[in-house]
């Protein structure tokens, strides 16, 4: 039997930084030894990428309690395509969003009730948790300056208004619990990635060649 699999995620609202550590961490897990299964959400799988480009188009209309069965429809996708069995086999996932993401955007950005969200979740993973999630802290109004000084185009939630992303920024800061590590999203790339590789190798040192 293979050993146990890793399973990462960084979360973190608009404009934090996330997809970029992805990167460089998964550079940094191949370096040491273990080349990573890196996903997005939503995305990852056929039927993912798809439900990924109808929940980010900027012109649809997407009422709240549908835009929340279309990422749990694009979760359990990938979930019973990619993590699961990658899991089995012994494989570091890296993850660009997971669950936590549902329960912020969900709960706090659009209102929904939080056990609908939470047995949503529950029945799209199957219960499946990460043992490490990497939350990358912004004070409000940031990520939006960032996404203006680069140019990026609006996706659908990226319009959302800037009381809407200030709620979130702030809710991401008050997340608690279990393989839950908080990083200062203002730090320096470096800075942030040599912090969150050190929360890679704690949670799991006997996967990393030592350096």
């Amino acid at each position: 039997m293979p050993a146990p699999g890793l399973f990462v995620v960084v979360e973190g609202p608009e404009g934090s930084g996330k997809s970029t550590l992805v990167r460089a961490l998964a550079e940094r897990m191949t370096s040491a030894g273990r080349e990573p299964v890196v996903v997005r959400e939503p995305g990852g799988t056929s039927v993912a990428e798809s439900v990924r480009q109808a929940l980010l188009e900027a012109d649809h209309q997407v009422a709240p309690v549908a835009e929340l069965f279309l990422f749990l429809a694009a979760r359990a996708d990938l979930t019973a395509q990619v993590l699961r069995p990658e899991l089995d086999r012994g494989r570091v996932v890296l993850a660009d969003r997971f669950t936590l993401s549902t329960e912020v955007y969900q709960v706090v950005g659009r209102g929904l009730d939080r056990n609908l969200v939470a047995a949503g979740n529950a029945a799209a993973t199957g219960g499946l948790k990460p043992d490490l999630t990497l939350v990358l802290d912004l004070p409000p109004g940031v990520g939006r300056e960032r996404q203006e000084a680069a140019g990026k185009a609006l996706d659908r939630l990226d319009r959302e208004s800037g009381d809407f992303h200030d709620r979130i920024c702030r809710a991401y800061v008050a997340v608690s619990g279990p393989g839950i590590v908080h990083l200062n999203g203002t730090w320096t790339a470096e800075r942030l990635l040599d912090a969150a590789w050190t929360a890679v190798r704690n949670v799991r040192p006997d996967l990393w060649r030592q350096s």
